[in-house]
C-alpha cells in the first residue's frame, strides 16, 4: 500500500483543475498554469474539491506510478498557488552577481565571467550582490536552476567558498597544520 499514493490533494481556492482523454491535467490558478501528461493506468478522480489517485493493481510498477502520480500532481497544485523559490548565497572575497536582462553573470573566482541564461519559465531576482532568488511555479525547473547555479562553484570545505543554498550547511574541514620539528 503506498502511503503517499493513498493521502488525497485538497484543491485550494483559485485553482482549477481539469482532466482530460490520456490522463493529461491541466492546473490553473493565480500564478500560471501548468500541464502534464501521466500514465494511463492511473485513474485521477476530482471530487468535491480533493483530488484522489487510484491504482487498478498491485503490481510493483503501478504501486511506483501511483505515490509518483499523486506527488506530481500534489507539486502542480502547489505550484500554481503559491509558487517555488530557491535562494542561492555567494560566499567570498571579491564573489559577486548581477542580472543583465535575462542573462546571470557571475565572477566566482575564475579568470573569467560565467554567464548563465535564464530560461523563460523562471523569474531570477538579485537583490544584492551576494544573493540570488530563483521562483517559478514548476518545482522541477526552479530546482534545476538552482543547481546549475550551484554546480559554477560548488562550497569547497576548507574556506567556505562558493554558491550555496541559504540553508544548506557546508561541513568544513581543518586545513593542514605545520608538523613541528625536534
Amino acid at each position: 500500500m503506498s502511503r503517499i499514493g493513498n493521502k488525497t490533494i485538497t484543491i485550494p481556492e483559485g485553482v482549477e483543475i481539469n482532466v482530460a482523454e490520456g490522463n493529461e491535467v491541466t492546473v490553473k490558478g493565480p500564478k500560471g498554469t501548468l500541464t502534464k501528461t501521466f500514465s494511463p493506468l492511473m485513474d485521477i478522480v476530482i471530487d468535491a474539491g480533493i483530488i484522489t489517485v487510484k491504482r487498478p493493481n498491485d503490481e510493483k510498477t503501478t504501486k511506483q506510478l501511483h505515490g509518483t502520480t499523486r506527488a506530481l500532481l500534489a507539486t502542480m497544485v502547489e505550484g500554481v498557488s503559491k509558487g517555488y523559490t530557491k535562494t542561492l548565497k555567494i560566499v567570498g572575497i571579491g564573489y559577486r552577481c548581477a542580472l543583465k536582462g535575462s542573462t546571470l553573470t557571475l565572477n566566482v573566482g575564475y579568470s573569467h565571467e560565467v554567464n548563465i541564461e535564464v530560461p523563460a519559465n523562471v523569474t531570477v531576482t538579485v537583490p544584492d550582490t551576494t544573493t540570488i532568488t530563483v521562483t517559478g511555479i514548476d518545482k522541477q525547473d526552479v530546482g534545476q536552476f538552482a543547481a546549475v547555479v550551484r554546480a559554477v562553484k560548488k562550497p569547497e570545505p576548507y574556506g567556505g567558498k562558493g554558491i550555496r543554498y541559504v540553508d544548506e550547511v557546508v561541513r568544513r574541514k581543518e586545513g593542514k597544520t605545520a608538523a613541528s620539528k625536534k
